[in-house]
C-alpha cells in the first residue's frame, strides 16, 4: 500500500489484505536499517483476524521514499501523518528495538492516537558503542556483521529456523546490508541521543507491553522489566531461548504474545 506523507510516498504492507479503516489497526514500526518484511507473520495474522494493519517502512528506509528525520521524536512526530494519510483515528503501535522508542515517544505526544502499545527488543537507554558508531558513519561492513553477531542468540546463529533451508543469521545479515548505511548511521546516532523516555513513560495513558528475549544482548531482558514500571500499566513478557531479533527467531512465540496483548 503506497501512502503520501507530507509529500513523501511512503509504503506500508497490509499484510496481504486489502486495508480497511473501518477496522481495528495495528502499526508496526521497525528497527535499525530494517523494514516492512521483519513482521511477515505477525502482520499476515492481524490482517486475517480482523485487523487492519500498517506494516511501514519508515521515510528513507525500505521502498519509502523522503528522508529518515533525524531524532526519534521527529519520527514520532511523523506518525500522525501517516495515519492521516491512511484515515485512521486511533492504532496500536507495535515498535521493535529503535521502533520501539519512536513508538513510546509518539504514544506519550499524541495519547488520542494510540490505544496500545507494544514495545519489542526494548530498554532505555539505548545505547550505541562509540566504534561501532564510527564504522557505521564510515559505512564499513563490519557495523553490519557486528551488530548481527549481538542481534542473534547464539542459537540463531547455527540454525533453528523454523523455514527448511532457511538462515536467521543469513537472512538477518542481508536484511540489514540492503538498507543505505547512512540510514544505519543516523538509526544508531538518533537511538543512543534520545533521553526523553522517562518522560514520555509518565505521559502514555495507554496499556502497554514489553516483549523481551531472555537471549537479547543488546536490550537486555532486565532492563526492559525495570523499565515496565515506570508505566502506569504495564505488562512484561519474556521469550526463553531467544535474542534480539524475535520476530525472526521465535516467529510464533512472538506473534502470541502480540496475541495475548492485543488481540
Amino acid at each position: 500500500m503506497w501512502l503520501d506523507v507530507q509529500g513523501a510516498k511512503i509504503f506500508a504492507a497490509t499484510g496481504g489484505k486489502v486495508f480497511d479503516p473501518a477496522l481495528p489497526t495495528v502499526v508496526f514500526i521497525h528497527g535499525n536499517a530494517c523494514d516492512h518484511t521483519a513482521w511477515a507473520l505477525q502482520t499476515r495474522w492481524f490482517a486475517y483476524h480482523g485487523w487492519s494493519v500498517l506494516a511501514v517502512d519508515l521515510p528513507g528506509n525500505g521502498r519509502s521514499g523522503g528522508e529518515m528525520p533525524q531524532s526519534i521524536e521527529a519520527i514520532a512526530d511523523w506518525l500522525p501523518h501517516l495515519l492521516d494519510a491512511a484515515k485512521v483515528k486511533q492504532a496500536a503501535l507495535v515498535g521493535h528495538s529503535m521502533g520501539a522508542l519512536i513508538a513510546l515517544e509518539a504514544a506519550a505526544r499524541f495519547p488520542e492516537r494510540v490505544s496500545k502499545l507494544s514495545l519489542l527488543g526494548f530498554a532505555l537507554p539505548m545505547s550505541v558503542n562509540p566504534e561501532l558508531q564510527a564504522l557505521a558513519d564510515a559505512g564499513d561492513f563490519k557495523a553490519i556483521a557486528l551488530m548481527n553477531d549481538w542481534m542473534l542468540a547464539r542459537k540463531s546463529h547455527i540454525g533453528g529456523n523454523r523455514n527448511p533451508g532457511g538462515w536467521i543469521l543469513g537472512g538477518s545479515i542481508r536484511l540489514t546490508d540492503n538498507a543505505p548505511r547512512k540510514v544505519l548511521a543516523t538509526g544508531f546516532r538518533i537511538c543512543n541521543a534520545y533521553a526523553a523516555g522517562d518522560a514520555a513513560a509518565a505521559k502514555v495513558t495507554c496499556p502497554v507491553q514489553v516483549l523481551s528475549g531472555a537471549r537479547d544482548m543488546m536490550t537486555p531482558a532486565r532492563s526492559g522489566a525495570a523499565f515496565a514500571k515506570k508505566f502506569a500499566q504495564a505488562r512484561v513478557d519474556v521469550l526463553a531461548d531467544c535474542g534480539h531479533l524475535m520476530m525472526s527467531e521465535k516467529p510464533d512465540e512472538t506473534l502470541d504474545a502480540l496475541k495475548g496483548f492485543l488481540a
